[in-house]
């Protein structure tokens, strides 16, 4: 049965879609910007601070579902510029000490609202 996952503790979704969706003991995160959840303003900052921002909403979000970052088997991120790649990469590393998921990063034309990074997120219970 599908299972809508919905929390303040990250930002609401900016269209017609779902913070996360669970099935099947499989959660699909959408993408994550850099947004507040307290403000719901984006952060300024470079890319490290953004990065920080959108793992803080996945966790949140891996939470409200009942998962953590150890049950993340596969992430895409999407960066404004591949010069990021480095700095993105060592925010991200902080999330996944041990056994990272699979990842794909690919550098893309434009995000919304002008933001830096966009990360989605897959979590499976084992």
């Amino acid at each position: 049965m599908k299972r809508i996952i919905s929390t303040d503790k990250a930002p609401a979704a900016i269209g017609p879609y779902s913070q996360a969706v669970e099935i099947n003991g499989t959660l699909y995160i959408s993408g994550q910007v850099p947004i507040d959840p307290a403000t719901g303003k984006v952060v300024i900052g470079n890319i490290k601070v953004q990065t920080e921002q959108v793992m803080k909403n996945i966790g949140a979000i891996l939470t409200a579902a009942g998962y953590s970052f150890k049950d993340v088997v596969k992430s895409t991120c999407l960066l404004s510029d591949m010069k990021n790649f480095a700095d993105m990469n060592e925010v991200y590393a902080k999330y996944y000490p041990g056994e990272p998921p699979a990842r794909a990063a690919f550098a893309v034309k434009e995000l919304p609202l002008g933001v830096l990074i966009e990360i989605e997120t897959i979590a499976v219970k084992g």
